[in-house]
């Protein structure tokens, strides 16, 4: 039997530490107890399978069969959307198997339900909407097209002025 330790834990980073660095094994686990492998499927899942699949239906659990391989995908839509998802299991099973890696994916099952029910508790993996970034002052753009002001090339010229205006707004350390 292990004997316990005593020591503290080991100190991760100094100031503030990103969230997702805090919470990725428990979320990792989590997703393989559902039989998510990878949980980019999970937290991805718009850009995976699609914003107008994404926008019908959620991933709710992969299973596996004894045998190894061709893995089943369930996933959760309306009873109104199911026949459209129905229609594009190919081209979902294709994406997800990109984002695997390997034919993990074999079939598609479709589990419907009304729009309340147990399928208002589950966490939305959407992200939050950017917002724009904030026009930086005059002299920062005019000092950023001087720096690029003998491009000929008017997209290049564009790109060097984009990076010129974040270099000169960047905080200081």
């Amino acid at each position: 039997m292990p004997r316990p330790s005593n020591k503290p834990p080991a100190r991760r980073m100094r100031g503030f530490e990103p969230a997702s660095g805090l919470l990725k094994e428990r979320i990792r686990k989590a997703g393989e107890s559902r039989g998510f492998a990878v949980t980019r499927l999970l937290t991805h899942w718009a850009e995976i399978a699609g914003a107008d699949i994404a926008a019908c239906a959620r991933p709710v659990k992969v299973t596996y069969p004894r045998d190894g391989f061709g893995a089943t995908l369930t996933l959760l839509t309306t009873g109104a959307r199911a026949p459209e998802v129905e229609m594009q299991k190919t081209r979902i099973v294709e994406r997800v198997n990109a984002c695997y890696g390997y034919a993990a994916i074999s079939r598609v099952l479709i589990t419907q339900t009304a729009p309340t029910g147990f399928s208002e508790g589950q966490v939305e993996f959407t992200p939050a909407p950017k917002a724009p970034p904030a026009a930086p002052p005059p002299e920062v753009r005019q000092r950023a097209a001087q720096a690029s002001g003998e491009v000929q090339d008017p997209g290049l010229r564009a790109a060097l002025e984009a990076l010129g205006q974040n270099v000169l707004t960047r905080p200081r350390k």
